[in-house]
């Protein structure tokens, strides 16, 4: 049995490994996508694991003594070393008070981001296909180009630009309610003369909206450029095997290397992006807290 592998190492275009692919569409809208099914299972494995986590971290009964206080999981123990690390070096030092109100927002933020990052890095899509293709196209996704679930579901703007609208809310929602909307109007004078407030109000206001934007620009294109190199070097392996043993010793062992070195890049880009968004959420919600002046000053110690 013969078929062509639908993997990106094939394609001429490695971009289209990367864009989102449909799966059920209606009268030309797209129902449900790949990342459609990459956002779904990315929420069903953070409320499920996190709800295992959870019980496994939490403190148990009197009879147990000291142990009580032990995780009981090593896997449970590094998300609560993550947890305890976030709040106690990134979260408390800005929000003081009010870090636990917005712990639980921060870290879902945090964990939903990371887990959709590290499911990009699995090639789902070219998995179903390849199986599509061992069935002799009996499922149609390789023929139409479709799946129900794979692909970076952060690497498209449409779901960075979601998540950064929710942390526009939360901000400007925290801001209005911890300085009251007077003075959260008045911070947009930026605490300058009179004679130049048409000025300042216009930069605060515009800074209220480019915030969000840099937000969904920021992962969009930081998971996009190195799912773009990651394809174009797999794409060499492809041609580089396709021309002979020859061919294959020179670019193709070279490209193989060079994805191994990109891919442990793209591990450490997944948390840090998934870090990056939740701490500036983080900063953004500490500016609107009390006078304008004092908030640049207690993020910037706290940075």
């Amino acid at each position: 049995m013969t078929f062509d592998l639908p993997l990106v190492m094939a394609k001429i275009d490695p971009v289209s490994h990367v864009v989102n692919h449909q799966f059920w569409t209606y009268d030309g809208f797209w129902i449900w996508s790949a990342h459609t099914g990459n956002l779904t299972l990315s929420a069903i494995i953070c409320i499920f694991v996190g709800k295992w986590a959870a019980n496994k971290i939490a403190t148990g009964d009197e009879c147990e003594g000291t142990d009580r206080y032990v995780t009981k999981n090593k896997f449970a123990h590094m998300i609560e070393v993550i947890c305890v690390y976030l709040k106690d070096t990134t979260i408390k030092p800005m929000l003081g008070d009010r870090t636990n109100a917005f712990m639980p927002f921060l870290l879902s933020l945090f964990f939903f981001i990371l887990v959709n990052n590290l499911l990009g890095l699995v090639p789902i899509i070219d998995i179903l296909h390849v199986i599509d293709n061992m069935l002799g196209g009996a499922l149609g996704l390789a023929e139409n180009h479709a799946a129900p679930v794979g692909g970076t579901a952060t690497q498209n703007i449409y779901v960075t630009g979601a998540l950064a609208f929710v942390a526009f809310l939360v901000i400007n929602g925290a801001g209005i309610s911890r300085m009251g909307l007077g003075q959260y109007l008045a911070h947009l004078t930026g605490g300058a003369p009179v004679y130049i407030w048409p000025l300042i109000i216009l930069v605060e206001f515009m800074g209220i909206f480019i915030k969000p934007v840099a937000l969904a620009i920021r992962l969009f294109a930081n998971m996009t450029a190195g799912h773009v190199l990651v394809a174009t070097l797999l794409m060499f392996v492809g041609a580089a095997s396709a021309a002979g043993i020859a061919m294959f010793a020179g670019v193709g062992i070279v490209s193989t290397l060079s994805v191994i070195a990109i891919y442990f890049l793209e591990l450490f880009v997944a948390f840090l992006q998934a870090f990056v968004f939740m701490f500036l959420t983080a900063v953004f919600i500490a500016q609107l807290d009390h006078h304008h002046d004092e908030e640049h000053g207690s993020v910037e110690a706290a940075h």
